[in-house]
């Protein structure tokens, strides 16, 4: 009997078992990673446009899946070369894996209480290159900023608890100590 590849409909059933409304998010973090893992490796779902970008924000952000209440969303972001995010959280759980080429990724801690609006202080804590079939994730208060550095563009595969612009998330500028709204432009 033929193995199948891991498919998205697929990937949005054990998704959907796994990180159902119920779910504790540190077990969430530790079974959806082999899974988007999988579907990232197997690549069926992954089509020419996702590998296009806004040239404004820097990346493409391809919707792949989300559920009707805005949850369980999965997308495919194509990263310019030389291009990223700055530092930003998700205010939900995240596991990203890495398709298509190198992206960095550093981690940042924010180091002040959050009671100065618009305003935040954080600190570098660490920095990791990222390729095919890799994981990174990410608890809903965890801070990262990504670039790739490469002169191709590279995707990757996000699985999020909430579509990100429903979260209330934020970016940051670590050098000018301050904190704004982050909404993405969505293909």
């Amino acid at each position: 009997m033929a193995v199948t590849a891991y498919t998205l409909a697929r990937f949005v059933a054990d998704l959907r078992e796994v990180a159902g409304p119920a779910a504790d998010p540190a077990q969430i973090l530790v079974r959806v990673p082999p899974l988007a893992r999988e579907l990232a490796l197997a690549k069926r779902w992954l089509e020419p446009h996702h590998f296009t970008g806004d040239a404004e924000q820097g990346f493409g952000v391809h919707l792949l899946h989300e559920e009707p209440d805005h949850t369980l969303a999965v997308f495919a972001l194509a990263w310019l070369p030389g291009r990223g995010a700055r530092p930003h959280n998700h205010r939900t759980w995240s596991v990203v894996v890495g398709v298509e080429g190198e992206e960095r990724n550093t981690f940042w801690k924010r180091t002040d209480d959050g009671a100065r609006p618009g305003r935040a202080t954080l600190v570098k804590q660490s920095e990791r290159v990222f390729g095919p079939g890799e994981v990174v994730t990410l608890g809903p208060e965890g801070i990262h900023s990504v670039v790739n550095e490469t002169d191709r563009i590279t995707v990757s595969l996000h699985v999020y608890g909430m579509h990100l612009n429903y979260t209330g998330r934020s970016q940051f500028d670590p050098e000018r100590g301050l904190e704004e709204a982050y909404i993405v432009k969505v293909v």
